[in-house]
């Protein structure tokens, strides 16, 4: 988690920047590692040899959202960061403040529900 929050950290100082692609990039960023935090902290098999994007989505879908360990809209709130991401980092589309400003307060979402819900949560039971 302490790589999601650093990423987070960073967003926010390229938003502060006006570098909007930056702050989608490392916003996404901050959601995919704290996704694979919960992965691995949970003990799923195979969690820390994910290698792909898709691999990582793929299997927080599985085992977080279709298990109802979080909420659905996390997994959403992933894939569209992860599709803006790839947008903003490799289509030569800038990103517009607001969309940047949407996906920074979503990682932040994301961050802290996945610490209260699942490091947090997971250590009271």
């Amino acid at each position: 988690m302490a790589k999601a929050k650093r990423a987070h950290k960073s967003a926010i100082t390229l938003f502060t920047d006006g570098d909007y692609d930056g702050t989608l990039n490392r916003a996404y960023y901050a959601m995919h590692d704290a996704a694979k935090s919960a992965l691995v902290y949970l003990y799923i098999s195979g969690a820390e040899e994910i290698r792909t994007h898709s691999g990582l989505i793929a299997a927080f879908s599985q085992h977080l959202v279709k298990t109802g360990k979080v909420r659905g809209e996390l997994g959403k709130m992933l894939s569209r960061a992860e599709q803006a991401r790839l947008i903003a980092d490799y289509s030569g589309v800038s990103i517009d403040g607001d969309k940047a400003k949407e996906h920074l307060a979503n990682a932040k979402s994301f961050i802290s529900e996945i610490e209260n819900t699942i490091i947090k949560g997971m250590d009271t039971e």
